[in-house]
């Protein structure tokens, strides 16, 4: 591989990281709307211990780049959001059960879910987010293509990058360790240690206010 093809790969890396960041961001902000809006109070709702992210739109944000930007009409870029959309959330969903034994929505009472962690209206929701996206958020991302080669720009993307990875990081061991603690786990290394004395529940129920236990029975294909 030569030093231009190489490099091309690294330009592509940084861009993916920031329409990631970005869409973290976005989507904190969205959250944070809809509590003030529905629940009528102002929180905070975040998906890491560290800053304003929820990586669900993150990781939706970079899928909407590599596919749904591909997609010319806008109907089928709907379309293709909708289900797009919905997939990330309800593996998400799944992930964060599966991991952490708790999830951070729960559809069950609504029409046409997919076993609670993904609905009709909310693909709908992410179909819209989607024509958004390509509206008006890929026209900007492009522009970053001029501040690639700039060196402070990469050394900014570097310390990002190496914050988002600890946060991420810290994010995923705590909440494990959380889920240790509920079901009586004792600290059995040092990491634990560290876990229990920083994070603990009550930090955690802070930082994740709107996290929740799932009831045990539940069938994946209720719809």
């Amino acid at each position: 591989m030569n030093k231009e093809k190489l490099q091309k790969i690294k330009d592509e890396l940084i861009k993916i990281f920031w329409v990631f960041l970005i869409g973290s961001i976005v989507g904190c902000i969205v959250e944070t709307l809809v509590g003030i809006i529905f629940d009528h109070s102002f929180k905070i709702r975040q998906g890491l211990i560290y800053g304003p992210f929820i990586p669900v739109y993150g990781i939706g944000a970079v899928m909407y780049y590599f596919i749904v930007s591909k997609v010319k009409d806008v109907k089928k870029v709907f379309v293709c959001s909708m289900v797009l959309g919905g997939a990330i959330e309800y593996f998400c969903s799944y992930f964060q059960e599966l991991c952490f034994g708790t999830v951070s929505w729960d559809y069950s009472n609504m029409f046409l879910n997919i076993g609670g962690r993904t609905s009709l209206l909310f693909c709908f929701c992410w179909g819209i987010l989607g024509v958004l996206f390509v509206k008006f958020v890929l026209p900007l991302l492009q522009k970053i293509d001029i501040y690639i080669g700039n060196t402070q720009f990469k050394t900014i993307t570097a310390i990002l990058v190496g914050f988002m990875l600890f946060n991420i990081g810290i994010s995923c061991l705590a909440g494990a360790r959380q889920n240790e603690r509920v079901q009586k786990i004792e600290a059995n290394s040092k990491i634990d240690a560290f876990l229990d004395k920083h994070y603990p529940d009550r930090v955690m129920d802070k930082v994740y206010s709107n996290k929740m236990n799932r009831p045990k029975q539940r069938s994946l294909n209720h719809i």
